[in-house]
């Protein structure tokens, strides 16, 4: 007799439970709450989470391989990917609702987003093949699961499944930076978007690429490594948060 295999929410309390994961998203998360308490509070103008947002389309663009500097991102002159990170951030926090009631629509809609102007309308938002929709409807199921883990491990899940599976004809890493962004937000994490978790992850490059993959190819320790990474990551993406320094 086969062993049934666990419940989405299982796999999250196996993942929270493993050797500092918990305690390492944990400060990530008291750092990002003092941040948002302390100077948060008093300075909630929308120009601050647009901030945010255009951070990170610079940093997830340059992690896509965009020769584009920050200032050509801003005025609007980036190349394809940049252009691509901003169309998916101009969207992004409308997606929230989304994201709730059904997982793969958002995913789906960020893919389409990015991949609008290199793609045939037919490839937009679609999976690759079968294996690709299969891998999709398990990260909506982790998506929709319920747990007590830290929703920033959801997130960094997130992240590496879309990034590393790459479902999509394009655009992947995109898409994988976005929607981590965006399931921070849905779950209230950073429910204004302030905090730049690709400008963490841009800090860290080295690091960001081996983990990712090493959790494609080195099985239960990858993800392990991966989730010890995201909370260091999420630490410096609270670091350059518009709330901390000044407009670049």
């Amino acid at each position: 007799m086969s062993t049934p295999a666990p419940s989405p929410g299982a796999v999250l309390d196996d993942l929270a439970s493993l050797e500092g994961v918990a305690s390492g998203l944990a400060a990530a998360r008291d750092g990002l709450d003092a941040v948002l308490r302390d100077r948060g509070l008093r300075r909630t103008a929308p120009g601050l989470t647009s901030e945010s947002l255009l951070r990170g389309a610079a940093a997830s663009a340059t992690l896509e391989g965009s020769a584009s500097s920050a200032a050509q991102v801003r005025d609007g002159d980036g190349d394809e990917p940049a252009r691509a990170a901003v169309r998916v951030s101009t969207e992004l926090l409308g997606l929230v609702p989304v994201l709730q009631r059904s997982p793969l629509q958002a995913l789906a809609r960020l893919h389409s987003l990015a991949g609008a102007e290199s793609l045939d309308a037919e490839q937009l938002g679609r999976p690759r093949d079968a294996e690709a929709a299969r891998r999709l409807r398990d990260l909506a199921a982790l998506l929709a699961a319920t747990s007590p883990a830290p929703a920033m491990l959801l997130a960094a899940l997130v992240h590496a499944e879309v990034a590393t599976a790459a479902p999509f004809a394009s655009h992947n890493g995109v898409v994988a930076r976005a929607a981590e962004r965006l399931v921070l937000a849905a779950r209230r994490v950073d429910e204004k978007s302030l905090a730049v978790p690709e400008a963490g992850h841009l800090a860290l490059r080295p690091a960001y690429e081996s983990n990712l993959r090493g959790y494609r190819d080195g099985g239960a320790a990858g993800v392990h490594a991966w989730l010890l990474y995201a909370g260091e990551a999420y630490s410096r993406g609270v670091e350059a948060s518009p709330l901390v320094t000044a407009p670049e």
